[in-house]
């Protein structure tokens, strides 16, 4: 029987704490037994304006900007599900929601590849200087057609790659770093068997650091990886290497990264995540050309958004139809029940 039956089929409330795309909400609004909510304002709603529209929901989806803390669930008492779309759950107390028996999912998987792709796009931009060129050339900069020092960037073939984290976007870039010929090393806390398969090397943080001609950062955002990339590790670096983050900002010091770009003591850094999005204006990255800058966008390619969208549909229904949502990362919350 399911939980909708037990309940004699009274609709379950479910609030979208922002507009996602249609393929997940028309899943979600087209099903029995699911009366849906969503937030239809630009700005990101606050802590109280969830707990306002949600206050009696059983069912929330969550984004990496919302706050879901145990503040809030103390003001969600219907609340069973806390469905992040998102692979990162890094603003949700899991530990919170478990204790009080309430389950969090996300949705890994299938950004895996299009994450990567930003991740080698960076890498390829900052290397061959893409956005200054681009820069220069719109404003009316580029007065010579062609010179032998004009706009040296640097080689990207045959070089190394340090890869932190070797996890599922880890590999998916080691991958297209075979492609180019790359030799590459990885930083993790266990071997991968698949990236040793490759030909990959695992070795220790300041040997990748001092090594890699282009360092990739992959892994998640813990108490152990906060700053785990400082002054310190950027000074082991080579002058012509490039840093490229597509993970989340709060892994790297960015004071320290953005004093090394400033005094060339790097080449070039490719950044799609940031401490505080979205990036201050009088941040000092902004004000460097040797840098290229996204908006937190590696995952933002219409078919991954889309597919998204359903897993994030897809563990709602699942939950409330008395299944254990394929990506549930707190399954022991189904033990408590």
């Amino acid at each position: 029987m399911s939980d909708n039956e037990k309940s004699g089929n009274a609709k379950r409330k479910v609030f979208v704490a922002y507009l996602i795309p249609e393929a997940g909400l028309k899943l979600l609004g087209g099903a029995d037994g699911f009366d849906v909510s969503v937030w239809d304002k630009e700005s990101i709603p606050t802590r109280d304006e969830i707990a306002e529209r949600a206050k009696d929901c059983e069912a929330v989806i969550t984004l990496l900007a919302n706050r879901v803390d145990d503040a809030l669930f103390a003001k969600l008492p219907k609340l069973r599900l806390v469905a992040q779309y998102a692979v990162g759950y890094d603003n949700v107390d899991v530990a919170a929601a478990t204790k009080r028996g309430i389950a969090v999912t996300n949705t890994p998987g299938v950004l895996t590849e299009t994450t990567a792709d930003m991740a080698w796009a960076l890498l390829m931009a900052a290397a061959r200087r893409v956005c200054e060129g681009d820069k220069l050339v719109r404003n009316g900069g580029w007065r010579v057609a062609w010179t032998p020092l004009f706009m040296q960037g640097v080689d990207v073939y045959g070089k190394t790659i340090g890869i932190v984290g070797m996890g599922h976007i880890g590999f998916a870039v080691a991958r297209r770093a075979r492609g180019f010929g790359m030799k590459v090393l990885y930083y993790n806390r266990s071997e991968n068997e698949e990236a040793d398969a490759l030909g990959a090397k695992r070795v220790e943080l300041d040997a990748l650091m001092r090594e890699s001609d282009f360092v990739s950062i992959h892994a998640a955002l813990t108490e152990e990886t906060r700053g785990m990339i400082g002054e310190r590790e950027l000074a082991l670096m080579k002058r012509t290497a490039v840093l490229v983050n597509t993970a989340r900002g709060a892994i790297v010091d960015e004071k320290a990264l953005a004093h090394a770009l400033k005094k060339h003591r790097l080449f070039a850094a490719g950044l799609d995540v940031f401490g505080k999005e979205p990036l201050p204006a009088g941040s000092s990255f902004i004000k460097l050309d040797n840098v290229v800058l996204a908006p937190h966008a590696a995952s933002s390619s219409r078919e991954t958004r889309d597919a998204m969208a359903v897993i994030a549909a897809q563990n709602v229904m699942d939950f409330f139809e008395g299944k254990t949502p394929r990506s549930c990362v707190n399954p022991e919350v189904f033990k408590k029940n």
